[in-house]
């Protein structure tokens, strides 16, 4: 398996709450999810993000299913903030997750909250958990306004509180937090050992370029990952980004996002 991974936090100077971590066998990639309400944590989301990922990547060795591994690790970063922290709190740091792990006998994968993966067989399928539907009112208010609108700010702080509400519960969207139990709404599957040739893994703010900005499909996002690697990736992210500063053409929530990408290619 050969890795390639490129990430960039949105704005320099800020933390980067994306992480990816890569083993011999694996590859992660991890999405925290911003916070603009209080939090109960004083430890952060890019603390969150890169805690999970180290605990996810130790817990994948062995016989654990991606779903044990996972929720072992969600256990695992609790319990390094469970007592100077109130992790019942809405706003605890929370991340969506893909996972790719591969064995003697093919690939699994597990997929947790709004990031992408991205897998080339005979065929090309994107999987996703994207939690776009949720808040969707307030959403399209938000995009009434331009990025710097204070009416903007304020109409992005409701709907932030609108998810809040919805996170982790029946009917709303699942991402990794404080909660093992998570990992029951995760989406899981299989594929042959011969069957895979590439893989893509994309936080949000890198499937921009596909699923935002419709500028490239994931098979054009695949084919430059692999032949200018992920960092191309992430710069056509940024070109486009800068191209429309305010959020006119692509209405966002954000100017610029932390962006990730993985590529991993197969040889038999």
């Amino acid at each position: 398996m050969k890795v390639l991974a490129a990430t960039e936090n949105g704005v320099p100077g800020r933390p980067n709450e994306d992480h990816f971590a890569v083993g011999a066998n694996s590859a992660i990639v991890i999405d925290g999810e911003t916070s603009r309400t209080d939090t109960g944590c004083s430890h952060g989301t890019a603390w969150y993000a890169a805690q999970l990922g180290a605990a996810t990547q130790a817990h994948l060795h062995g016989t654990r299913t991606l779903k044990e591994a996972l929720a072992a690790a969600i256990d695992a970063v609790a319990l390094l903030h469970r007592d100077s922290c109130d992790l019942s709190h809405l706003g605890t740091p929370t991340a969506g997750i893909a996972i790719l792990r591969r064995s003697d006998s093919g690939f699994e994968w597990l997929v947790l909250g709004d990031v992408s993966l991205v897998l080339e067989s005979d065929k090309l399928a994107i999987i996703t958990d994207s939690h776009d539907h949720i808040a969707a009112e307030e959403q399209a208010e938000a995009d009434q306004y331009l990025i710097g609108d204070p009416r903007k700010v304020e109409a992005m702080r409701k709907m932030k509180v609108a998810q809040l509400s919805r996170k982790n519960v029946p009917g709303g969207y699942w991402v990794a937090g404080s909660d093992p139990k998570v990992v029951e709404h995760a989406i899981t599957g299989e594929m042959e050992l011969a069957s895979l040739r590439r893989a893509l893994l994309l936080t949000d703010g890198a499937a921009r370029l596909a699923a935002l900005f419709e500028l490239a499909s994931y098979e054009e996002l695949l084919e430059l990952a692999t032949g200018s690697g992920p960092q191309e990736v992430l710069a056509r992210v940024r070109a486009a980004e800068k191209s429309d500063p305010q959020g006119a053409r692509w209405p966002r929530n954000k100017q610029s996002d932390d962006a990730s990408a993985v590529l991993c290619q197969f040889t038999s």
